[in-house]
C-alpha cells in the first residue's frame, strides 16, 4: 500500500510544476499590469463595454441576450480567442494543480504521515513546500486584476465560434470567485490537514531558533572560522542536521508564517507554537513570493486573525512584533552582514591558501554562502519596501560589493577545486559511509524485504566507488540514490510502517550525510545555485542599481565592484520551461544590468586612469623648452647679487618640487587618485571574462572602449582649434601631450592584464582618419582644415612665403601683426610631428582635399584658356616672331589671373612635397626595413614601363613620402575632371594652350613689385616660384593622363619661355625690367624641379650667362656674415 502510493515522486513532480505554474502566473500579472506588455484586446477602446460588462456579469455572462454588450468580441473572435487562449490555458493549469495538491495532501494525511524535519528531512521539506508553493500560486492568482475580463473574453469568443461554452469555464470561473480573498478560503481547506502540517513545523523548533541567533552569538561562537579550533581544521565538518545547516531562513520563515496561518488552531493551544511563530513575525516585514513580488507579514496576518473570533491576544502578539522588527530588525541584520564580512574572508583566504580544506570544510563553505545570501536577500526586499522609521540608514549598505565580492570568490573556488572535492568524498563515502550505513543495517531489527533492497542497493554503490574514477574524469550521478532515500522516507514515516524511520534515527543520520556527500560529487554547480543563486535581483533592478551606486560611492568597495556584473551571470539560471516568453526580456535586462555596471566601472576607471595621464602631462609640460628661459636668465645673473624678492611675489618652483615630502602622512591629489586606481583596478582580477545569458563578456573592453573614447576626446581637445579665431595648437606640443598620456597610459598594464599598446594604436590609427569611430573630428580633419584655410589661404594671397632655403613657410613683413608665425607650423621639425600624428594616412586625407583645391583652380584655368583660345593657337606658332607677339599679348586676357591661379597650385603642391618629405624622414626612422624595397621598387620604373604598372609603384612610394616623378593623386584628381561629354583631343588641346599661355605670360611677372628674388628665404616674395613645381607636375599629370610625351611638351614650353624671356630683355624699359633677372631664375628652378628636363637643354635654349648674371644681380645687395 505505502509503495503505490507513490508519495516521493508526486512531492517531486508537484513541487517542480508548482514553481512553473506560479512563475507562469507572475508573468501574467506583470503583462497585464504593464502597459507596452499589455494585451491589444484588453487596451482597444471597442472593447471597453465588454470587458466592463464581463467583470460585472461574471461568471454568469448571457451571451445572447446581451449580444450589444459583446459586439466587439463578436467582430474579432478570432483574435480574442488566439490572444486569450495561453492565459486561459494558465488559469487551467492551476485547477489541475490544485486538484492533484488535494489528492496528495489527502493522501498524505490518510497515511498519517510522519513529518520530522531533523529526520527524514527530505519528505518534510517537499511537503512543506509544496504548501507554501500552492499558497504562492493562489495569492498571485488573486492579485491579477484582468483574470475575469481574460477568462470571460475567451468564453465569450470561444461560445460564440464553437456554438458552446468551454466545458472547464464553469469549474474555472467558480475557482477565481472562490478566491477573490483568497485567506478565507485557503483556511477552509487546510482545516483537515492541521494535524500534519502543525508536525511539521513544530520539527523546526530544533532549527530554526539555533539558526535565527543575535549576531553576538555568531561571534562568540566564532561561527564559520576555520582558525578558531587549528587542532581540529582537517576533521570532517558534520552534524546530525547536514542539509538543515544551510537551508535558507527565508524558507523556513515562509513555511511558518503561511502554515501558522493556513493552521492557526495550535497558536492558542500551544506555547511551541506560539514561540516558533512569533521568532519568525520578528524576523522581518515581508516575505517574498516568486521573483519581486512581496508578501507583508503583519499587515495579512493580522486582516486574517482579525475576522476569528478569540484571537484578538494573537493580535496583540503580532502587533507588538511588528513594533520590534521596525525598532531592531534594520540593526540586527545589518550587523550580520558586517559579521559575515569579515567571517567569509576569512574563510575564502583560509581555503584559498589551503584548497584541500575544501574537502573536510565544505559545509562551512555552503553554510556561509547560504548564511550571506539570506541576507543579502532580506535587504533587498526591505529596501524595496522600506518602512518609515528613524534610523533609514539601517538599510542603506554602502559594503554590499565586499559581501557579494567573497561569495562570487567562494563560489569560483568551488568550481576551481571541485576536482579536490570530490575526491574528498568518494574516498568518505566508499571508505567510511558505506561501512557505517552496512553496520547500521545489521544493527537494525525489523528490516523488512523491500527496504533491505534499497538499502543493500546504497550499500553496493557506495562500496564500488574509486579515485581512479575521479582520476579518470568519470560522470557520477547520484540522483538515483536520493530518489531512492525520499521514496524510503516516504515509505517509513506513514502510519504503521514495517520499518518506522522514527524508531531508527541513526539510518535517518547516516542516510541525510550519505546524500550530502553524494552531493558534493556530482550536484556541486545545484548546491553552488541552491545556498548563493541571486537571480531575484534581476527583478529588482532599482535596488541591485542603487545597492551598486552606494557601493561605488565608498572608496574601500572599488575594489570589489565588478562583483556586482558577476551576479548578473545567475540570471540566466532563474528561467521555467513553463513561461519561456520570460526569458527574452528577462535577458535584455540582465544584459542591460551587467553591461550597465561594466560600463560605470570602467567610466570611473578610464577618468581616473586620464586624471592621472593630465597631471603626469602637466608635469612633463613643465620640462618643454619654453619653461627654461626663466631658468637660463638666473644662471646668467648668478654671480650678480640677489635682487631683493617683492613683497606679495611667489617664487616660482622647479619641476620636481612636488615630490618633496616634508611628512609622509600628506596624502596629494596624486597619491589619492593612484590609491583609487589601484583600488579600482584591482576589481577586475575577480574574472578575465563572465558569461551572462549565453553571451561572453569581457570586462576590460569596455575598460578599453572608454579609454578609446576619452583619449580620442582628450587629444582633439588638446589641439585647441577655433575655428572662428583660427588658432591651433602647434604639434609639436601636440605630439608631446600625446607621448605624455602613452607613456603614462603604459603604467596601466602593471594594474590590470590589458594590451595597452593596442588601445593606444587603435586611438592614434582613428586619429589619422578624418573621423573617428563615433563620427567625430579628428585631428587629422583638424589640421587639415587649419592648414588649407589658415597658412595655404595666406599663402595664396603672399601673406605668408614658401622658403625653399629655410624648408618652410615664413610670414611677410607688414605692419599688421600676424595672427600666427607660420615658421612655427610649416618648418621639419613641425611638419614632422604632424605626420607623426596623422600618420599615411591622414596625408592621404590632406592631399585629397589639396587635390580637390588643385582640381577647382585648373577648372579656372582652362576656362581662361578656352576665352583666349584662338590667341594662344596664333602665339604658339609665331611665338620666335617678336612684332607679331607684341599685337598677340595685347589680345591677350587673364595672364595675371592665370598665373595668380597656377602660383596657388605651387604653393598646395610645395606644401604637399614638404610634407610628403617628413613623411619619409619619420618611416624612415621608425620602419627602414620596409622603406628600401619601396625606393628600390620605385628606382627600377623606367619610361618604357607600361604607364599602369608605373602609376600603382608612385601610388605605393607616394603614400611612403618618396618622390616620385609623376604625382599619381594628382594625375588621380585630373582625371577625375573628364566627364564623359569631354573629347581626348581637346583635353590635350587645352593642356598645351595652358603651357603656351603661362609661357607668354611670364614676362608680366617683372612689371610686379613683389617678384623680387629674396635670397633670404630662396624665392620670391609673391611665391612664383612655386609655378616651377606647379608647372612641372600639372603638365606630367595631365600629359600622362592623356597619354602623351611629358619630356616633348616640356621641351616646348621651355623653348617657347625662353624665347619670350629673351625678349624681355631686348625692352629697355626701366618699368619692365626692374624684376627681370628674378623671373629669369624661373627657368632654371623649372629646370632644377623637374625630372623631365635638364640644363643641357636649357642652355640650348637660353644662354647660361644670362642666368649667371641674373645670380649675380638678385645676390649683390645680399651681405654674408661669417662668424
Amino acid at each position: 500500500m505505502d509503495y503505490q502510493q507513490k508519495l516521493a515522486e508526486k512531492l517531486t513532480i508537484l513541487n517542480e510544476r508548482g514553481s512553473g505554474v506560479l512563475i507562469r502566473l507572475n508573468y501574467i500579472k506583470k503583462t497585464c499590469a504593464d502597459a507596452k506588455m499589455r494585451l491589444s484586446v484588453l487596451t482597444d477602446k471597442a472593447m471597453e463595454p465588454a470587458i466592463k460588462y464581463i467583470n460585472k456579469k461574471f461568471p454568469n455572462i448571457d451571451f445572447r441576450g446581451n449580444i450589444q454588450n459583446l459586439t466587439a468580441i463578436q467582430r474579432q473572435k478570432s483574435e480574442v480567442l488566439n490572444a486569450t487562449a495561453s492565459y486561459y490555458d494558465s488559469f487551467l493549469d492551476v485547477i489541475e494543480f490544485r486538484d492533484h495538491v488535494y489528492e496528495l495532501l489527502n493522501t498524505i494525511d490518510a497515511c498519517q504521515c510522519l513529518f520530522d524535519i531533523a529526520v527524514n528531512f527530505d519528505f518534510t521539506k517537499s511537503y512543506l513546500d509544496l504548501i507554501v508553493t500552492y499558497t504562492s500560486i493562489i495569492i498571485i492568482l488573486s492579485r491579477i486584476d484582468d483574470k475575469k475580463a481574460l477568462v470571460g473574453m475567451f468564453n465569450c469568443a470561444h461560445e460564440m465560434t464553437n456554438g458552446c461554452s468551454d466545458p472547464s469555464y464553469p469549474r474555472l470561473g467558480q475557482m477565481i470567485l472562490e478566491y477573490e480573498h483568497p485567506w478565507k478560503k485557503l483556511i477552509e481547506e487546510f482545516g483537515p490537514h492541521t494535524r500534519s502540517v502543525t508536525a511539521a513545523l513544530m520539527s523546526l523548533n530544533m532549527v530554526y531558533p539555533r539558526r535565527n541567533l543575535p549576531v553576538e552569538q555568531w561571534r562568540s561562537a566564532q561561527l564559520l572560522s576555520l582558525l578558531s579550533t587549528p587542532a581540529a581544521m582537517l576533521d570532517p565538518a558534520c552534524c546530525d542536521t547536514m542539509a538543515c545547516e544551510y537551508l535558507s531562513m527565508e524558507v523556513m520563515e515562509r513555511w511558518i508564517i503561511f502554515g501558522f496561518l493556513l493552521c492557526h488552531t495550535s497558536l492558542n493551544t500551544n506555547q511551541a507554537s506560539q514561540e516558533l511563530w512569533k521568532m519568525a513575525l520578528r524576523s522581518g516585514l515581508y516575505l517574498t513570493l516568486t521573483r519581486d513580488e512581496v508578501f507583508n507579514i503583519h499587515k495579512v496576518t493580522e486582516d486574517v486573525f482579525d475576522s476569528i473570533k478569540g484571537y484578538s491576544k494573537r493580535l496583540a502578539d503580532i502587533k507588538e512584533c511588528r513594533e520590534y522588527v521596525i525598532v531592531n530588525s534594520g540593526a540586527m541584520h545589518k550587523e550580520r552582514r558586517h559579521f559575515l564580512r569579515g567571517a567569509i574572508k576569512e574563510l575564502f583566504k583560509v581555503v584559498e591558501d589551503e584548497p584541500g580544506l575544501l574537502g573536510p570544510k565544505a559545509l562551512f563553505v555552503f553554510m556561509a554562502l547560504s548564511f550571506s545570501r539570506d541576507e543579502v536577500l532580506w535587504l533587498v526586499r526591505h529596501s524595496e519596501n522600506m518602512p518609515k522609521i528613524k534610523t533609514p540608514e539601517d538599510y542603506i549598505d554602502n559594503q554590499m560589493a565586499e559581501l557579494l565580492f567573497y561569495m562570487e570568490k567562494l563560489r569560483g573556488l568551488m568550481r576551481t577545486y571541485s576536482s579536490v572535492v570530490q575526491r574528498y568524498y568518494v574516498q568518505y563515502l566508499a571508505q567510511f559511509d558505506a561501512l557505517v550505513l552496512n553496520d547500521t543495517i545489521q544493527n537494525m531489527s525489523v528490516c523488512p524485504e523491500d527496504e533491505s533492497v534499497l538499502l543493500s542497493s546504497f550499500v553496493s554503490t557506495l562500496s564500488t566507488l574509486s579515485v581512479k574514477q575521479v582520476e579518470n574524469k568519470e560522470e557520477f550521478d547520484f540522483r538515483a540514490v536520493r530518489l531512492d532515500w525520499l521514496r524510503l522516507q516516504a515509505y517509513t514515516s506513514v502510519n504503521k510502517a514495517a520499518l518506522p524511520i522514527k524508531d531508527y534515527p541513526d539510518l535517518a543520520k547516516v542516510m541525510n550525510l550519505i546524500q550530502f556527500h553524494t552531493r558534493m560529487v556530482d550536484s556541486m554547480e545545484e548546491m553552488l545555485q541552491e545556498t548563493s543563486d541571486m537571480s531575484i535581483l534581476c527583478f529588482c533592478p532599482r535596488v541591485f542599481e542603487k545597492l551598486f551606486t552606494q557601493s561605488k560611492e565608498e572608496t574601500t568597495m572599488k575594489r570589489y565592484l565588478m562583483a556586482f556584473p558577476f551576479v548578473c551571470s545567475h540570471f540566466n539560471q532563474c528561467g521555467h520551461p513553463l513561461c519561456p516568453e520570460e526569458v527574452e526580456a528577462m535577458e535584455k535586462k540582465t544584459l542591460y544590468l551587467c553591461v550597465n555596471f561594466l560600463e560605470q566601472i570602467a567610466k570611473q576607471t578610464s577618468s581616473i586612469v586620464l586624471d592621472i595621464c593630465g597631471e603626469q602631462c602637466k608635469l612633463n609640460d613643465q620640462l618643454l623648452p619654453r619653461h627654461c628661459a626663466e631658468t637660463i636668465s638666473a644662471a646668467r645673473h648668478r654671480k650678480q647679487k640677489k635682487p631683493v624678492q617683492k613683497k606679495g611675489e611667489v617664487q616660482k618652483e622647479k619641476p620636481g618640487a612636488e615630490s618633496l615630502r616634508k611628512d609622509r602622512t600628506i596624502v596629494t591629489n596624486m597619491d589619492k587618485m593612484h590609491l583609487s586606481l589601484t583600488e579600482l583596478c584591482s576589481c577586475y582580477s575577480l574574472c578575465s571574462d563572465l558569461i551572462v545569458c549565453n553571451h561572453i563578456i569581457v570586462p576590460t573592453e569596455f575598460l578599453i572602449s572608454h579609454l578609446e573614447t576619452r583619449l580620442s576626446e582628450i587629444i582633439v581637445r588638446m589641439a585647441n582649434y577655433n575655428q572662428t579665431t583660427q588658432e591651433i595648437a602647434r604639434p609639436m606640443e601636440l605630439l608631446a601631450v600625446v607621448r605624455s598620456y602613452t607613456a603614462s597610459l603604459q603604467s596601466l598594464s602593471s594594474y590590470i592584464n590589458m594590451d595597452v599598446t593596442r588601445l593606444v594604436k587603435n586611438v592614434l590609427l582613428q586619429q589619422t582618419h578624418p573621423l573617428d569611430y563615433r563620427g567625430e573630428q579628428t585631428i587629422t580633419a583638424l589640421y587639415t582644415s587649419w592648414y588649407l584655410e589658415s597658412l595655404l589661404r595666406q599663402a595664396s594671397n603672399s601673406l605668408i612665403v614658401h622658403s625653399p632655403t629655410k624648408h618652410c613657410f615664413v610670414n611677410q613683413t607688414t605692419d599688421n601683426e600676424p595672427i600666427f608665425r607660420a615658421e612655427e607650423y610649416s618648418d621639419i621639425s613641425e611638419l614632422q610631428a604632424l605626420l607623426e600624428l596623422i600618420g599615411s594616412y591622414g596625408l592621404t586625407f590632406l592631399s585629397e582635399n589639396l587635390m580637390w583645391h588643385i582640381t577647382s583652380q585648373v577648372s579656372e584655368l582652362k576656362k581662361l584658356v578656352i576665352e583666349n583660345m584662338d590667341t594662344l593657337v596664333q602665339m604658339r606658332n609665331n611665338f620666335d616672331k617678336p612684332e607679331e607677339m607684341v599685337n598677340l599679348k595685347k589680345r591677350l586676357t587673364g595672364g595675371e589671373n592665370m598665373l595668380k591661379r597656377m602660383t596657388i597650385i605651387g604653393v598646395i603642391l610645395s606644401f604637399r612635397s614638404m610634407a610628403q618629405g617628413c613623411l619619409n624622414d619619420i618611416l624612415h626612422k621608425h620602419c627602414p626595413y620596409l622603406m628600401g624595397p619601396i625606393e628600390c621598387l620605385r628606382d627600377c620604373i623606367s619610361p618604357e614601363t607600361d604607364i599602369t604598372v608605373t602609376l600603382s609603384v608612385f601610388e605605393l612610394a607616394s603614400s611612403a613620402g618618396v618622390a616620385c616623378d609623376i604625382e599619381p593623386a594628382l594625375v588621380a584628381a585630373i582625371r577625375s575632371m573628364q566627364t564623359d561629354n569631354t573629347s581626348v583631343d581637346e583635353e590635350y588641346k587645352l593642356s598645351c594652350l595652358l603651357l603656351v599661355y603661362i609661357a607668354v605670360s611670364l614676362p608680366t611677372l617683372a612689371l610686379d613689385p613683389n617678384s623680387f628674388y629674396n635670397q633670404e628665404n630662396g624665392g620670391h616674395n609673391n611665391n612664383i616660384h612655386c609655378l616651377a613645381i606647379a608647372i612641372n607636375q600639372l603638365a606630367a599629370a595631365m600629359f600622362t593622363v592623356q597619354s602623351k610625351n611629358i619630356e616633348q611638351h616640356l621641351k616646348d614650353f621651355l623653348l617657347m619661355a625662353s624665347s619670350i624671356l629673351l625678349q624681355l630683355g631686348q625692352n629697355v624699359e626701366r618699368i619692365e625690367s626692374k624684376n627681370r633677372e628674378s623671373v629669369y631664375l624661373l627657368l632654371d628652378m623649372i629646370v632644377m624641379k623637374s625630372p623631365f628636363l635638364s640644363q643641357d637643354m636649357l642652355e640650348s635654349c637660353f644662354p647660361y650667362v644670362l642666368l649667371r648674371n641674373a645670380y649675380r644681380e638678385v645676390y649683390r645687395s645680399f651681405v654674408v656674415t661669417l662668424g
